[in-house]
């Protein structure tokens, strides 16, 4: 009887994902810190600031005046018309709120996206190094994700000669976009992704851009696919820029065609997007001086980072063009990024994700750093890091 019970509760298959590292490093950290000691935590990509004033006030007040039920399933009205504007008013390119989806951040943009536009079995392209999630969450749903490698050549970005080509060997039926992109913090110029978007479509390669780090460039001029196509699906979050993480509350640019698909099946798995966090996301649009000077801040990082690490030993990274990434080149000190992460977070307290996280072939040489919280924490990371590498 008790066999024949556990026969019952074997996971299925399609459970059976790689784990996300960085959450496995955090928990690491957090041992740490709970045995007394002191981490610099550069291992996960959220930043250290509060959310905007104007959203923590509208939350409290919406607290304070009664019951939080569900909304519609595809986001408040007026946040979805905020949305809306936030394409006008930043890059000039005129979106109908009715093709805008609030959502679950944009984790469940993800799902949303691949459930309403591929079937089981299809091919997704996906540039590596890559966010591990796009691949671990197509495998779930039964999509074959496909890993483009990327050069420095291409700035770390698929272009439309290497999609054409494995479209070629084989057919793809989508493509995700990244810019700025995680872990490499890389961004594909303006042409360059016009000239990928076009590419795909005449390939008839449906294409999904994830536009959550925009708002933190530093080198190259931002674009969003919104402008180079009605047919692509745009994915953004208030997480990054508007610092608002643990809200979990992001948006959708969907084709027409797209919006009831995606609305019936959020309303099967979600009902609907959290209240409290819909609201404050209305009014973090009115905080963008505030997240200017977040900007700023992590601006600062970047340029310890750039200027510091070098002298520390680490004088081998891509380009660090946005987000608030850096990712580092670690092979003088070894061919094993998991071992390097987990001693130098021993060692030196200082906390970052192994490559192996984000690419699955040539992840064992980099080490991805996140330099969202302080300058303080900045310099006191490259110190440790710098002394812990001579010590070796």
């Amino acid at each position: 009887m008790l066999d024949s019970a556990r026969r019952l509760v074997v996971p299925s298959a399609r459970s059976d994902v790689p784990p996300f590292i960085v959450t496995d490093v955090m928990a690491a950290a957090a041992r740490i810190e709970a045995a007394g000691g002191h981490v610099i935590h550069m291992e996960v990509g959220q930043p250290a600031a509060a959310a905007p004033a104007a959203a923590l006030a509208a939350a409290r007040a919406a607290l304070g005046s009664g019951p939080l039920g569900y909304t519609e399933t595809l986001g408040i009205g007026s946040l979805r018309a905020r949305i809306a504007r936030h394409y006008s008013e930043s890059y000039g390119v005129a979106v109908a709120p009715e093709r805008v989806i609030v959502t679950t951040g944009s984790s469940a943009g993800f799902i949303l996206a691949f459930l309403a536009m591929f079937e089981p079995g299809e091919r997704v392209a996906i540039a590596s190094p890559g966010y591990p999630p796009y691949r671990h969450i197509l495998t779930a749903l039964g999509c074959e994700p496909v890993l483009i490698e990327t050069t420095a050549e291409t700035r770390f970005a698929i272009t439309g000669e290497m999609l054409k080509a494995a479209h070629a060997r084989a057919k793809l039926s989508g493509v995700l976009i990244a810019s700025p992109a995680n872990p490499t913090g890389t961004m594909m110029t303006p042409d360059a992704l016009a000239e990928l978007v076009r590419v795909a479509e005449h390939e008839g390669i449906r294409v999904i851009s994830d536009e959550i780090y925009h708002g933190l460039d530093y080198t190259v001029p931002v674009e969003t696919a919104a402008r180079l196509s009605d047919t692509a699906v745009v994915i953004n979050s208030f997480s990054k820029y508007f610092c608002m993480t643990g809200w979990r509350v992001g948006w959708m640019v969907v084709p027409d065609a797209l919006v009831r698909p995606i609305e019936r099946l959020q309303g099967n798995l979600a009902i609907s997007v959290p209240t409290l966090s819909q609201i404050a996301a209305e009014a973090a649009f009115e905080g963008r001086a505030e997240m200017e000077a977040v900007k700023h801040g992590y601006e600062e990082n970047r340029r310890i980072l750039v200027g510091e690490l070098p002298k520390a030993g680490l004088d081998k990274f891509l380009p660090v063009d946005g987000a608030f990434y850096l990712y580092a080149d670690v092979s003088r000190f070894t061919q094993d990024s998991f071992d390097f992460a987990k001693r130098m977070l021993e060692e030196a307290g200082v906390a970052a994700t192994p490559g192996v996280d984000f690419d699955p072939a040539r992840g064992r040489q980099f080490i991805r750093f996140s330099y969202a919280r302080s300058a303080a924490d900045m310099q006191e990371a490259v110190e440790r890091i710098g002394g812990w590498l001579r010590a070796r």
